[in-house]
């Protein structure tokens, strides 16, 4: 197996066994790096890298948008989806007008909505794991009185 072959196998094996969460934060990622890749391009002049790139942060941010569950998330549902379209249309602008701006917009959002998304999962899992330990703590106590 050559390095390339391998390193598409460790990706997929990567994808495959993430929770939900790390999907996300990989999502999050790519986005960045697209957006980023974007701002490169078009600071070297070189329009179709700068478009390509745009593309796939742009069918990223769509994805978010598509997958956000309204009857759950409420306000907090609403008010991403508009940050998510304020990043699509800037993104839009982006492919048609010179410079960098619109580009570096999205892109501080995005950095933004991933440092809260994962400080936002580190909260839940150490929530999870207080329930968890408390659960473990009364059984715990019910089989001594038990035994007792």
């Amino acid at each position: 197996m050559n390095a390339y072959a391998a390193q598409q196998q460790y990706s997929h094996n990567h994808i495959a066994t993430a929770s939900p969460e790390q999907i996300l934060i990989m999502l999050y990622d790519g986005a960045i790096r697209f957006t980023r890749q974007a701002i490169k391009a078009s600071e070297q002049n070189i329009q179709t890298e700068k478009l390509g790139r745009i593309s796939k942060a742009f069918a990223i941010i769509t994805e978010f948008s598509n997958t956000l569950n309204h009857d759950i998330g409420g306000h907090i549902a609403e008010d991403l989806d508009g940050l998510y379209q304020f990043m699509l249309r800037e993104l839009n602008k982006a492919g048609s007008e010179p410079g960098e701006k619109s580009l570096k917009v999205v892109e501080g959002l995005l950095v933004d909505l991933r440092q809260t998304w994962a400080e936002a999962i580190l909260v839940n899992k150490k929530e999870i794991e207080q329930r968890a330990q408390e659960r473990f703590n009364r059984s715990k106590h019910s089989a001594i009185a038990v035994a007792s």
